[in-house]
């Protein structure tokens, strides 16, 4: 495959705990196979950067859990988890309200991303 770069659009969090986890899930299967990949955080899927927030993850039904797929991805990976600056606004969230991997970005880097790479939604 030529192209193994990767954004991944993550919509869902609090929501859909099973989604969002099925995305880190499928990525840290990609990222073994030496992909390169990107997370960009819109909606409730902004969530999953807060401080916190997906050691309380409890409720969710699948795949590892949540808290163990983001710590692979971000920390064994070293992948970036770019939270849409909008949505980060409408929620309060500040980048001292997240985790390290997490930094704030605006729509227009999402769309930058999605010009050279192939892109993945949940």
């Amino acid at each position: 495959m030529e192209n193994k770069e990767f954004v991944f659009i993550i919509t869902h969090s609090y929501d859909d705990p099973a989604k969002a986890a099925a995305a880190f899930q499928l990525a840290t299967n990609m990222l073994a196979f030496d992909a390169k990949i990107d997370f960009f955080l819109l909606n409730e899927g902004a969530f999953i950067a807060k401080k916190g927030f997906v050691e309380s993850v409890s409720w969710q039904k699948g795949f590892s859990p949540l808290k163990d797929l983001v710590k692979t991805v971000t920390e064994d990976f070293g992948c970036k988890l770019y939270v849409c600056a909008s949505c980060a606004d409408s929620y309060g969230m500040k980048k001292d309200d997240m985790i390290d991997a997490a930094e704030i970005k605006p729509g227009s880097y999402l769309g930058e991303l999605l010009m050279s790479r192939q892109n993945v939604t949940f």
